[in-house]
């Protein structure tokens, strides 16, 4: 089974920036189209972003455009989130996924991490 590792999350000031990385087992990584999604405390999960299988497709949550750059390295099995003029209202957990298409769905992801925290200081 694919197993995902989400690692980057922590705490920063509205402003900031964070860097997450999603590592994904097996040699496969490449077949699968990935997302990012995030819950808040009380709401529903929520779609953020997602990328293509070979990169060359990206989608993005209307809210974070210009702010978020979702990207891969297949070679490395990794997929990241860079995350810069972080506000607070971004404070969430947010999970990494791989699926069969980059949609906004999460019925289409197969495989989830199991989050990291960010925290997102006035």
């Amino acid at each position: 089974q694919v197993q995902l590792a989400e690692s980057g999350g922590g705490l920063v000031q509205a402003g900031g920036s964070l860097r997450l990385s999603c590592a994904v087992s097996g040699r496969t990584f490449s077949s699968y189209a990935m997302g990012w999604f995030r819950q808040a405390p009380g709401k529903e999960r929520e779609f953020v972003a997602a990328i293509s299988r070979s990169g060359g497709d990206t989608y993005y949550l209307d809210s974070v455009k210009g702010r978020f750059t979702i990207s891969r390295v297949n070679a490395k099995n990794t997929v990241y989130l860079q995350m810069n003029s972080l506000k607070p209202e971004d404070t969430a957990v947010y999970f990494c996924a791989a699926g069969r298409a980059p949609a906004s769905l999460s019925p289409l992801y197969d495989y989830w991490g199991q989050g990291t925290q960010v925290t997102v200081s006035s």
